[in-house]
C-alpha cells in the first residue's frame, strides 16, 4: 500500500466497478428487507436439497496420486514352478511393451534375499515407466492405460491388481494389503479360514465394482518329507545325522570349499544332477548313503521319501492366524463398495465359531482418518464460535455467523457432485478451511451492519425519536450495501489464488484439487447467501418487538408519560 497507493486516490463511491456492484446488490438487500421471512426459508430449502448430492458423494481416503509410474502385482495360484513363472512374466511383459505409452517394463518373481520382502514364487512385481504424457495417444489417462492393459493380460489362473511403486511399499508395510481393499481372515485352523476366505473371494466378485479378487491358497505348498526308518538305520549301523548329512549335499547344495579369483571369493557347492533329484523315485532310488564298513544303501532303504501338501505361508496378527484376500475394484469409491461388499459377505458366508473378518487395505485408513475427523471438526468449529465470541463480545451476533456457515457448504457440495469427486481427508480439509473463510467474510458483514445500526440510533438521539423498523432497515441498507466492495474483495482475492489450481497438472495436483474445489464452490455460495441470509437474520433478530413507526410509538411514549406526571402531580 506505501509503494502503489499514492497521488489521487478515488473516492469509493465514484469506483466504477464498486458503482456497478452496489446497481446490482440494491435492489436485491431490498427485495431481502421486504421478506426476510421468505428470504430464510428459501435458504433452508437449498441447504435441504443439497442432500440429494451428499447421497450420491462416495467416499475414499485420499485421491491417487499419479506417481508417473504404474506397478502391476498379478498373483497365480501356488505351486508355479521357477520355469512356469519366468515364462509367464515375459509373456506379461512382451504385452505391455506393446502399448505406445510404454518407455520401459521389469517384471520380478519370487522375494529378494532379505526378510523384508517375503514374496512367494506366485507373486509378480512388474515395474512400468510411462512416457511424458505429451507423448501418449490423444485421450488416454492413467486410468484408460490401466483398463486397457488389464483388459490384455487376462491369464487363467492369473489375478491382476494395479497400483504404484511408492504407494504399494506404504499400503503394503502399514497393513500388509497390496490392494485398495482386503479382507483378513482370522481362526485357530489353516484349511477351514482357506475354506472361509474362498467363499469370500466368489462372493466378492459378484460384487459391482471389483476388478478382481484373490483368497490366499495357504494350503497349496508341495513339500518333499524325507521321515528316517529308525528300524532300518540301526540295522545297517547308520545315525540319523548320517541321513541328514547326505540330504544336505545331495539335494541341498552344501558349500564344501571356496573358489579365489583375483580379489573375488565364490562358494563351490555340489549336489547330484537334476535327474537324480527330480522325483520322489528317483531320491529314494539314486541317492546313495555311505555305510560305516564300506559300501551303500539307496535311501529308500532307510526312510521313507514321499510328498505332501501345506502351508505355503503362515501369517499371525495379533496372536491369531491370518488369511488374506486382496480386492482391486474400478469406477466405485472405497466407502461405497467396501459397504455393499460388507452386507453381500454377511449376507452370503456364514462364519464358523471362533472365525473373524476384519476389512482392511486403504479402507483402514478411511476408518481411522474418520474417527479422527470426528473430533477435528467439532473441535475446529468451538474454537471459531470461541474467536467470534471473543471478537463480538455478544452470543447473538455471534450464532448469526455461525449459523451462516452451513450455508457455505452447499456450493462446495454440489461443485464436488458436479466434478465426480469424492469425499476424503483433503477435501475434509477444504471444507475446514471453508469454514474459518465463510466465518471471516460474515465477520465483515456484521461489523459494517454493527456500525452502520450505531450510526442510525445515535442519528435518531440527535433528532428526539425512537428507533424503529424503518431505522433498522435503512441501517441495514448502507451496512450492506454501501460496503459491498470490501466483502467482495475478500472473496475475489480468495477465489483468485484457488481456482488456477482446478486447471494445474502433475503429481500432488491431485490432492490439491480436492481441497479447493470446496473452498472455490463453498465462497460462491458462501457469498451470495451471506450477502442476502444474515442481513435477513440480522434483520429479524434486532426488530424484534421494535415499533414499525418510531414517530407514532415516539408520540404515544410522550403522551403517556404525561399523563403519568399529571397523576404524579
Amino acid at each position: 500500500m506505501i509503494l502503489f497507493v499514492r497521488g489521487r486516490i478515488v473516492p469509493e463511491h465514484k469506483n466504477p466497478l464498486n458503482r456497478l456492484l452496489i446497481w446490482i446488490y440494491r435492489p436485491v438487500i431490498a427485495g431481502v428487507l421486504r421478506a426476510k421471512s421468505l428470504t430464510i426459508v428459501a435458504a433452508i430449502v437449498i441447504l435441504g436439497v443439497t442432500a440429494w448430492p451428499v447421497q450420491h458423494i462416495g467416499s475414499e481416503f485420499m485421491p491417487s496420486l499419479d506417481e508417473g509410474t504404474l506397478m502391476y502385482m498379478p498373483t497365480t495360484l501356488p505351486g508355479l514352478s521357477v520355469t512356469k513363472a519366468a515364462e509367464l512374466m515375459q509373456t506379461q511383459d512382451r504385452i505391455i511393451k506393446s502399448f505406445p505409452e510404454v518407455e520401459t517394463v521389469f517384471g520380478k518373481a519370487g522375494r529378494a534375499l532379505t526378510a523384508t520382502d517375503p514374496a512367494p514364487t506366485e507373486m509378480f512385481e512388474t515395474i512400468i515407466t510411462l512416457k511424458p504424457k505429451s507423448e501418449w495417444r490423444p485421450g488416454v489417462t492413467s486410468d484408460s492405460l490401466k483398463q486397457e492393459m488389464d483388459a490384455a493380460l487376462q491369464f487363467p489362473g492369473v489375478s491382476n491388481a494395479w497400483t504404484m511403486p511408492i504407494r504399494a511399499r506404504i499400503d503394503m508395510l502399514s497393513t500388509g494389503i497390496r490392494t485398495p481393499v482386503g479382507v483378513k481372515v482370522y481362526g485357530t485352523d489353516l484349511k477351514q479360514m482357506e475354506k472361509v476366505a474362498r467363499e469370500i473371494e466368489t462372493v466378492l466378485k459378484a460384487v459391482p465394482g471389483t476388478s478382481s479378487a484373490y483368497a490366499e491358497r495357504v494350503i497349496g505348498g508341495y513339500y518333499l518329507d524325507i521321515i528316517p526308518d529308525r528300524m532300518a538305520l540301526g540295522r545297517y549301523g547308520l545315525s540319523i545325522d548320517d541321513v541328514q548329512d547326505v540330504i544336505g549335499m545331495a539335494l541341498g547344495s552344501e558349500v564344501v570349499t571356496s573358489t579365489v579369483e583375483g580379489r573375488e571369493r565364490y562358494g563351490v557347492a555340489i549336489r547330484y544332477p537334476r535327474a537324480f533329484r527330480s522325483d520322489p523315485q528317483s531320491i529314494a532310488r539314486d541317492v546313495q548313503v555311505s555305510l560305516p564298513g564300506g559300501g551303500t544303501v539307496p535311501l529308500g532303504e532307510v526312510a521313507e521319501v514321499k510328498l505332501t501338501r501345506g502351508a505355503t505361508t503362515i501369517r499371525t496378527e495379533n496372536g491369531q492366524l491370518a488369511v488374506y484376500i486382496f480386492v482391486d475394484i474400478a469406477n466405485r469409491d472405497l466407502g461405497g463398495y467396501v459397504a455393499e461388499a460388507q452386507a453381500a459377505v454377511a449376507r452370503s458366508v456364514e462364519m464358523p465359531a471362533g472365525y473373524s473378518v476384519a476389512w482392511s487395505g486403504q479402507f483402514e485408513y478411511l476408518e481411522r482418518a474418520k474417527a479422527r475427523l470426528m473430533i477435528v471438526v467439532p473441535l475446529t468449529l468451538a474454537l471459531i464460535f470461541l474467536l467470534l465470541y471473543l471478537n463480538f463480545k455478544a452470543l447473538t451476533e455471534t450464532m448469526i455467523v455461525m449459523l451462516s456457515l452451513p450455508f457455505a457448504l452447499v456450493g462446495g457440495i454440489w461443485m464436488m457432485w458436479w466434478l465426480g469427486f469424492n469425499a476424503s481427508v483433503a477435501v475434509a480439509v477444504g471444507f475446514i478451511a471453508l469454514a474459518g473463510v465463510a466465518a471471516e467474510t460474515g465477520v465483515i458483514m456484521l461489523i459494517y451492519l454493527d456500525q452502520a445500526l450505531r450510526d442510525e440510533k445515535a442519528k435518531c438521539v440527535v433528532e428526539g425519536r425512537l428507533f424503529g423498523k424503518e431505522d433498522l432497515n435503512r441501517a441495514i441498507m448502507f451496512g450492506a450495501v454501501e460496503r459491498v466492495r470490501p466483502k467482495m474483495m475478500t472473496v475475489v482475492a480468495i477465489m483468485a489464488g484457488l481456482v488456477p489450481i482446478l486447471w494445474s497438472t502433475g503429481t500432488g495436483s491431485e490432492i490439491m484439487q480436492r481441497i479447493a474445489v470446496p473452498m472455490i464452490g463453498g465462497m460462491v455460495s458462501s457469498t451470495l447467501l451471506t450477502l442476502v441470509v444474515i442481513p435477513a437474520v440480522y434483520g429479524l433478530v434486532k426488530g424484534w418487538r421494535l415499533p414499525v413507526r418510531a414517530d407514532a410509538r415516539l408520540d404515544e411514549i410522550v403522551s403517556r408519560s404525561a399523563v403519568l406526571n399529571e397523576a404524579a402531580e
